[in-house]
């Protein structure tokens, strides 16, 4: 089985269309979703519907967590406006309350079989969503998250690709759809074979020209938000 690792979407729809062309071209057979598919840009609707049809997992990232704690205080949501940019806001604009609920009410982490293979999906870290873990973590940091009854686990929240091995047990990082922060721009996510056991990184690139504009837009006050996706 095929499995596509991906995360980190941030309401940018423009990445994840080509991230998913690339996974029907591949014969992907699941979608595994790091969570934070909120924040930050502006187009989290278009988000849910592109990943309407797909057999997927998700879990609920520190993203999630803020549009959970927005929704019922506004003070809370204009303090997030003011460092993340309007992506919260506007996700509350477009998404239905179901699919508000559906997004805060993911599980974290998830526990799921494929073929015998024993994966663990994360957002931050196994014990915290909201854990940075870098490629550059020390042992101890990358010893915890290879929780050993796993093969695989897969963790988000850093924008960095990453795989570790410890023991028998795999980490991945696919890096992030929707915000690269490695100075490589485009839309990164990674592929695991569960046969073979096999990981393969994968980086699509695109005009971002339009959502660059939209962030200037809509948050001239934060021009990391624009910069991010084009630096290099």
């Amino acid at each position: 089985m095929k499995l596509a690792l991906l995360g980190d979407i941030h309401g940018n729809h423009r990445a994840l269309q080509l991230v998913l062309a690339a996974a029907a071209s591949s014969g992907i057979d699941k979608l595994l979703i790091t969570g934070d598919l909120v924040g930050y840009y502006y187009s989290p609707l278009k988000v849910l519907e592109l990943l309407q049809s797909w057999d997927r997992h998700m879990v609920r990232g520190n993203h999630e967590d803020m549009l959970h704690a927005a929704r019922s205080n506004a003070e809370y949501s204009t303090q997030v406006a003011r460092r993340y940019g309007a992506g919260l806001c506007v996700a509350m604009e477009q998404l239905s309350e179901r699919q508000i609920d559906e997004l805060c009410n993911l599980p974290h982490p998830l526990e799921l079989t494929f073929d015998g293979c024993r994966v663990l999906l994360c957002h931050g870290a196994p014990w915290d969503n909201d854990q940075y873990v870098y490629p550059d973590a020390n042992d101890a940091v990358l010893e915890r998250c290879a929780v050993q009854k796993f093969e695989l686990v897969v963790m988000g929240h850093t924008h960095y690709p990453m795989m570790k091995m410890i023991g028998n047990t795999i980490i991945v990082n696919p890096g992030s759809v929707g915000q690269p922060r490695n100075k490589q721009p485009g839309a990164h996510w990674a592929e695991f074979d569960t046969e073979t056991r096999s990981v393969a990184f994968h980086h699509e690139p695109y005009d971002a020209s339009s959502l660059v504009n939209e962030c200037r837009q809509r948050n001239p006050e934060l021009p990391y938000l624009a910069e991010v996706l084009i630096r290099t």
